[in-house]
């Protein structure tokens, strides 16, 4: 009886001190920071990011909502060492296009999962798309990643039945493990119950190299590089969207601006998208900056040469929309008011030039307009001001005909919304792709040092131009 009682208390210690174990391999194999994201075609396929701070197993289950997740196929992904920690990446394919998803990942073997969370695949025959767009969330501490938080909230119930979700850049500001922990608990609400779109901000990319990449799994254009961020597209309804890498800056590569130009060339979709981080248009404190003047000189034209309907952009911290443009000058639009989805909409019809964007930011670091930005940004302006009671969001809607854009500020004191802007334009005749276009090189690899410091002394040429008719114009 005594060696029964003995051995139970034997059990009973080990036991004891074997579970401590088992709970901190469990705590330390977490998941955290889940994404889902762009990876391949929007109507099949998705790309899937995850942590944890061990080494840990990499599944992926993918159901459509309504059957049993549990059951679902062990998609196994990969992972390596990221910031003291361990990145995931697997990818889902062969989707159902129309279709909401559940999902969750982590370790099978091990039985540890991330929370349930649901994305919803693009249509192959509709031609609507819904989604918010946001930038700068850029905070450094756990109450602005809060704040800017609520703005999404708000805009998720502003715009229930979003699609998807663009964030322009800048998610942290100092690119730590404490700011990208704060970033994705807050937002978890929205990342992991939505497609992110994420485009690179300079506080992700520069002097960052390769954490952008590392925190999202984004099908990357071939012969990119990702060093500081990535570019890639992606058609959703009747609009394909360019996400471009300003960090790939001094100027930017000859292989994206190719690519941007076989990409869009190759596209038949009514609408023709940009996004990226810094703007060619704002008021800002950076319009003024060097990098920026050369990003201009190199991009604008070939904006205006692809017939980009709508760019938006990040970076400078107020709200900024220009007129319609091209060659630099406001173009002039005839209007047509009509009822759409119940409401009536005043229409820029058929413009002939592009539509610049920067939605302000979510987070809590603001920008003044700036009086001094050079020529032609104030005189291209349809709206500039600052938007220092609020962060700021934004909503579109889109079908064959029609793209309705409108941007809300959430009070910071009250967070109560309020329309600041709203746009909107309306296409009769529909684009064809462009057969006749030869395809360029992109292959990052197989650009020479001799073609970089060429178009790198052609751009720095072309700045100095710049700031010496921005003096003449002061004087």
């Amino acid at each position: 009886m005594k060696k029964t009682i003995v051995r139970i208390i034997s059990l009973m210690l080990v036991f004891c001190m074997v579970f401590p174990m088992v709970a901190s391999a469990a705590v330390g194999n977490e998941v955290t920071r889940v994404s889902v994201t762009i990876n391949g075609d929007t109507a099949t396929a998705r790309g899937f990011c995850w942590y944890t701070d061990e080494k840990a197993g990499t599944d992926l289950q993918v159901a459509p909502v309504g059957t049993d997740l549990t059951k679902a196929e062990v998609i196994t992904g990969i992972s390596y060492p990221s910031m003291e920690k361990y990145v995931h990446k697997a990818e889902a394919e062969n989707l159902t296009s129309d279709t909401k998803y559940q999902y969750r990942v982590g370790d099978s073997e091990a039985g540890v999962w991330s929370e349930i969370g649901y994305f919803t695949t693009s249509s192959k025959t509709d031609d609507e798309a819904n989604f918010i767009v946001i930038a700068d969330v850029q905070a450094s501490n756990e109450e602005n990643f809060r704040k800017a938080a609520v703005v999404m909230q708000k805009a998720v119930e502003t715009m229930p039945n979003y699609e998807f979700a663009v964030n322009l850049g800048d998610f942290v500001n100092d690119c730590t493990n404490e700011e990208w922990d704060s970033y994705f608990r807050n937002f978890a609400f929205s990342n992991m119950n939505t497609t992110l779109i994420p485009v690179a901000g300079n506080h992700e990319g520069n002097l960052q190299w390769f954490k952008f990449n590392n925190m999202f799994n984004i099908g990357e254009a071939e012969g990119s590089a990702v060093i500081t961020g990535c570019y890639y597209s992606f058609d959703w309804g009747d609009a394909h969207f360019a996400v471009l890498n300003s960090n790939d800056m001094y100027p930017m590569s000859a292989s994206q601006i190719n690519w941007l130009k076989n990409d869009m060339n190759a596209s038949d979709a009514q609408w023709k998208i940009v996004l990226t981080h810094r703007a060619l248009y704002s008021a800002g404190k950076n319009i003024n900056k060097p990098d920026t003047i050369i990003m201009r000189n190199l991009l604008l034209p070939v904006i205006d040469e692809l017939g980009i309907d709508v760019v938006f952009a990040g970076h400078d911290h107020m709200y900024f929309r220009t007129e319609t443009v091209k060659g630099e000058k406001v173009q002039e639009t005839q209007t047509i008011t009509e009822v759409w989805n119940g409401e009536s909409t005043t229409f820029a019809l058929n413009p002939d030039g592009t539509t610049h964007i920067l939605p302000s930011t979510a987070g809590t670091k603001r920008y003044s307009v700036n009086e001094d930005a050079i020529p032609p940004i104030l005189e291209s302006a349809a709206l500039a001001r600052d938007t220092k009671e609020g962060g700021v969001f934004a909503t579109v809607s889109l079908d064959s005909e029609h793209f309705v854009y409108k941007a809300y500020m959430v009070n910071d004191e009250t967070q109560e919304k309020t329309l600041i802007d709203s746009y909107a334009i309306k296409k009769t005749e529909k684009v064809p792709a462009n057969e006749t276009f030869v395809e360029l090189p992109t292959d990052i690899n197989e650009e020479t040092a001799e073609q970089h410091i060429n178009t790198f002394v052609t751009e720095i040429f072309k700045m100095i131009i710049s700031y010496f008719k921005l003096l003449f114009s002061i004087i």
